[in-house]
């Protein structure tokens, strides 16, 4: 980082920032607080909606991701558009009719107290988690830029988002969306055309997909009904339809972001603009992560992409050991690199494609041998790198000024998302447990203070969270197995609320918990891919709640 990434990095924060409190100063009532005063229009919804889901885990995990696995990850998003379109049909309309504040006040008069309890405290405990991760996943950055403890930055970032939150609630977090969100995009843009740009003078972007595809980063479509495989069509336009429904219309730190609009009409156009704007993001950043994979083809990268790991097993008595892995390594890839640029000149040689592939799946054995050696030489080093991969190439590659830029994308979205999460967390626990509680009237200051209070407090659970964040595999996918252990139930319940009139409160409300139990019993047991989760939450929330009103009804007879 030289000092022009520095200016570049801070006076983008600092403006986006400034804006978003200078904008929304003098908040001071609970309707401005949380809802943003009704006054956001399709675009900022549509934006601010796109800005909270893609955190900075998109931007420095899906590249990991598309790296190892290629582009099939793209299919988890596949029943967005669905998702999005029953939303606007179903669940705005009545938002909006009943002008609540929470998703979650809605349950109250359809079912019961408790009902809307127990979703609101689903929805807190896994949007209390995911917030966690949101805010190490920034961390991971700045760790490998400064060398700094991971559990310090954890701090330092989410003391940084707390007052940020806090200063201008809902309307700061939208404001400031539309800026953050052209900053990422600018980002994105320049860094996949500098991969293309720095690759050999003959590898062409039609060449450098080849390269993809002959080591199979570019099998987008999986038609299989292999549980085993995470990402098909099918999980993702049935299992991704019923977590995206879940997300978008009943999580809360979602739902904020379209209750805020100035109508129905307003709100229906911001989830339709990012119903069909959002494969379109993702697809690309993949594929920022698979020509990241091709440039590698062409150019040395370390054993294993965190620094730190690195720097742990070297300074252990295997230090010897994997240097010598090291040399085999570096090797293997002076042999890819020459087959790679015969393959240019023979671009439908079998043999040399089959070479090839054979020889990367050798590399992969020797990162797996550097896991290893990294696990006994330091038990708690963080063996896994996905998560380092983008953040290399960006420190590693890309000229003084754009690092900067870089990081200020991977920041920004970072602050944005984590900031709407703690916004809602802060809401939900203010409106549906605090002020439906208490017995004494407060005025709307009271429930201000209340809701910045829930805010600080949300936050320090959020950084406990995000200092045990790294025993985790690959952040992008802890965030949707988090979603995908609580969603189904969550969602279920409001489409009961919505559609089954005969079902009442006890019923659902027992059904909700049997069914979270189970659900937790079938992800430990590892029986299902996660996305499935989703649904089976949904099946069991809707058959027990039937079984028990309908024997509750036979008995009253």
């Amino acid at each position: 980082m030289t000092n022009l990434d520095w200016i570049v990095l801070l006076l983008t924060l600092f403006a986006i920032v400034a804006y978003g409190v200078w904008k929304t100063k003098g908040s001071n009532n609970v309707q401005d607080f949380i809802k943003g005063g009704n006054k956001s229009q399709w675009w900022t919804i549509g934006l601010s909606v796109m800005a909270t889901q893609a955190s900075a885990i998109t931007f420095l995990s899906t590249p990991g991701q598309a790296f190892h696995s290629g582009m099939g990850f793209v299919q988890f998003y596949f029943g967005l558009p669905i998702a999005m379109i029953i939303i606007c049909m179903v669940f705005i309309p009545i938002y909006h009719k009943l002008k609540v504040y929470t998703a979650y006040e809605y349950l109250e008069g359809r079912f019961d107290l408790k009902t809307r309890t127990l979703a609101a405290i689903l929805f807190l405990v896994q949007r209390g988690l995911s917030a966690g991760i949101t805010i190490f996943a920034p961390a991971i950055i700045l760790s490998a830029v400064l060398g700094w403890n991971l559990i310090y930055l954890n701090i330092i970032i989410g003391v940084l988002v707390i007052i940020y939150t806090v200063s201008g609630g809902t309307k700061a977090v939208s404001v400031t969306q539309k800026q953050q969100m052209g900053i990422i995009f600018l980002g994105m843009f320049i860094a996949f055309f500098l991969i293309l740009d720095y690759l050999p003078q003959d590898i062409t972007f039609t060449k450098a997909l080849d390269i993809a595809g002959a080591n199979g980063k570019m099998n987008i479509l999986d038609f299989s009904f292999d549980l085993n495989n995470r990402y098909t069509v099918w999980t993702g336009l049935i299992g991704g339809t019923f977590l995206m429904l879940s997300y978008f219309g009943t999580d809360q730190s979602q739902v904020q972001r379209y209750l805020s609009g100035k109508s129905v009409r307003e709100s229906q156009l911001g989830l339709i603009f990012n119903g069909f704007l959002k494969i379109p993001m993702q697809f690309f950043i993949l594929l920022v992560g698979v020509m990241v994979f091709v440039f590698y083809q062409f150019n040395t990268t370390p054993l294993n992409f965190n620094p730190a790991a690195t720097a742990s097993v070297k300074q252990s008595e295997l230090a010897q050991k994997y240097e010598s892995l090291e040399q085999q390594h570096l090797n293997l890839e002076n042999d890819i690199r020459t087959k790679q640029l015969a393959l240019i000149d023979q671009p439908n040689n079998t043999r040399l494609i089959e070479e090839i592939r054979t020889l990367n799946l050798q590399d992969q054995q020797f990162r797996e041998q550097a896991k290893t050696m990294i696990k006994k030489a330091d038990e708690k080093a963080e063996t896994n790198d996905k998560d380092y991969i983008f953040i290399h190439f960006i420190l590693n590659n890309l000229p003084k000024g754009l690092i900067g830029l870089l990081l200020a994308v991977i920041l920004s979205a970072a602050m944005s998302s984590t900031a709407s999460e703690l916004n809602a967390l802060a809401s939900t626990t203010t409106i549906d447990l605090y002020k439906r509680n208490i017995k004494q009237e407060k005025s709307e200051i009271h429930f201000v203070k209340a809701t910045k209070l829930f805010t600080v407090l949300w936050g320090i659970l959020a950084i406990a969270f995000a200092s045990v964040a790294n025993l985790f595999d690959n952040l992008i996918q802890l965030v949707n197995i988090i979603g995908s252990i609580f969603y189904g139930n969550i969602l279920v319940i409001f489409l009961l609320a919505f559609f089954v009139k005969i079902v009442q409160g006890r019923a659902v409300f027992i059904a909700a918990v049997i069914t979270q139990i189970l659900v937790i019993g079938v992800f430990l047991l590892d029986v299902l891919p996660f996305l499935w989760l989703n649904l089976l939450g949904c099946f069991l929330v809707m058959v027990i709640a039937w079984i028990i009103q309908k024997s509750t009804t036979i008995s009253e007879v």
